[in-house]
């Protein structure tokens, strides 16, 4: 039961429902139930979940826990619950209800195995879910050409996917092996590495790992903070060995990753100041390739921002990965066997400290659970000109364009307007001592976000971090860096 608890409060932790999982507070029509079990069992096979799960006592478009009323006892027609469910779900799935209390609240769970050898069919109809909607699978005929193709040969992989180039070549992976020390067998890796369909077929990892992989891995310069701004820059690392692909990247990532000399408070030796830490952009590239869903074709996505880079792995949390083991760093691999290749390799050590690493730094918030994709946020870390601003406007945030990377930054204006003089200005106080200031008494980041007059979290993060690393300024729950309650408070 306990596992049970676990698992409904990480659906909760969603931000939104997907096909395998639905809230309800005390809603119950019989059939409609039917047709559901029906539509989630085959939505968990097609998804690769062992389970869907219907959940009675969350309200549906807050995740709130509510508590239920709702009666697994009670008779349809005479007939109890449970039996008239079973009696026309077929083939019979072994779907069972669950009684347990959250939060001091009565919730009812309906655990729903996913289909395994056909469809699941309630009153002899197919359903599917799709979205938040039941629909008649028979209506779908790709959807449902899919699930057959997964009931019969499992949910596809990058292992038993078949690759439609069976022409392969392995010259740079042999090189690639030779350089880390490793002697690999001609006449066996690709039993070892895991490179063949069960019919001995080249399969896609064979395909990424070879000598053209047939797949672009891009990374994109925009010159502004979105993609509606100018893209500079376009640069091409895919079509080759996906570990070369895989260096070419990170070694990108240190060519945009200019140091800055920090003039501030200097006495002596002037510092040196990365755009980003190094660390963080590493752990999450390589964890962009090896969880990336490779099956569809496409590619992490690397873009660069005036602000930020953004690093898009496709795909979703694998199956019996939970959002709470997810940033606790319990890692659970979408691709094993490629996972157990960089091991091999020392590309990474699978202990886990990628994202607990990149949450130490830029907070939970730098982390987004999309739909279908994964995004890590690395904001940057810039030293920016000082602005002026009006004496007594303390909540005006600092504004100034900084170019992207890459471009030439302009002269600055420091003429007065012909209507205001000097004694009528000031600078405007530098952001981290602005925090500083603020913090005497403990603050959150709401009120400190809103204090420096920005909507997002991230860009007052880029403030905060530097004033943490530095000593000045401290948590009031250390212990637990993330944790809601968090406040900030100046050291003195």
């Amino acid at each position: 039961m306990n596992e049970l608890k676990s698992i409904v409060k990480n659906l909760i932790s969603h931000k939104h429902e997907e096909e395998w999982f639905e809230f309800k507070v005390n809603w119950f029509e019989s059939h409609a139930l039917g047709e559901y079990i029906s539509g989630m069992s085959n939505a968990a096979a097609m998804v690769g979940e062992e389970y869907a799960y219907f959940v009675w006592g969350v309200e549906n478009n807050t995740h709130i826990i509510k508590g239920t009323t709702f009666d697994i006892h009670q008779d349809v027609r005479n007939e109890p619950l449970k039996h008239y469910l079973a009696r026309m779900v077929k083939p019979d799935i072994s779907f069972d209800f669950h009684e347990m209390e959250l939060e001091g609240k009565r919730i009812v769970v309906l655990v729903i195995p996913a289909a395994k050898t056909v469809p699941t069919a309630f009153d002899r109809v197919r359903y599917l879910r799709i979205g938040s909607s039941k629909v008649n699978l028979m209506e779908y005929p790709e959807r449902e050409s899919r699930l057959f193709d997964i009931l019969k040969n499992g949910f596809p992989t990058i292992e038993n996917t078949e690759s439609e180039f069976q022409d392969l070549t392995f010259n740079k992976l042999f090189v690639y092996y030779e350089a880390k020390g490793i002697t690999l067998n001609k006449r066996t890796f690709k039993k070892n590495l895991g490179l063949l369909t069960k019919d001995g077929k080249y399969n896609l990892m064979a395909q990424l790992l070879s000598d053209n992989s047939h797949i672009p891995v891009r990374f994109s310069l925009f010159s502004g903070e979105s993609k509606s701004t100018t893209m500079y820059s376009v640069r091409e690392f895919g079509n080759t060995c996906l570990l070369y692909s895989l260096d070419d990247v990170l070694r990108y990532g240190e060519v945009l990753n200019i140091p800055q000399a920090d003039e501030r408070n200097r006495i002596v030796e002037r510092k040196e100041v990365p755009l980003f830490h190094a660390e963080a952009y590493r752990e999450a590239v390589i964890n962009a390739f090896v969880h990336n869903l490779w099956i569809d074709g496409n590619a992490p996505m690397f873009t660069g921002f005036r602000d930020r880079l953004e690093i898009l792995s496709r795909g979703h949390l694998p199956p019996k990965q939970t959002v709470e083991g997810f940033f606790a760093g319990e890692s659970v691999p979408v691709n094993q066997k490629l996972s157990d290749i960089f091991l091999q390799l020392h590309i990474s050590e699978r202990s886990g400290r990628g994202v607990p690493k990149i949450t130490e730094l830029y907070g939970e918030d730098c982390i987004e659970l999309r739909e279908n994709s994964i995004v890590v946020t690395i904001p940057f870390e810039r030293l920016e000109t000082k602005v002026y601003a009006p004496v007594g406007n303390e909540n005006v945030p600092d504004r100034t364009e900084i170019p992207s990377v890459g471009t030439e930054i302009p002269p600055v204006d420091t003429k007065i307007p012909p209507d205001r003089n000097e004694k009528s200005m000031v600078k405007e106080p530098d952001m981290g001592e602005r925090i500083l200031r603020f913090c005497v008494e403990a603050k959150n980041i709401q009120e400190i976000m809103e204090h420096l007059g920005y909507r997002d979290k991230k860009t007052v993060r880029k403030y905060l971090t530097p004033l943490l690393q530095q000593g000045r300024i401290s948590m009031t729950i250390p212990d637990k860096p993330n944790s809601k309650n968090q406040k900030y408070i100046t050291i003195k």
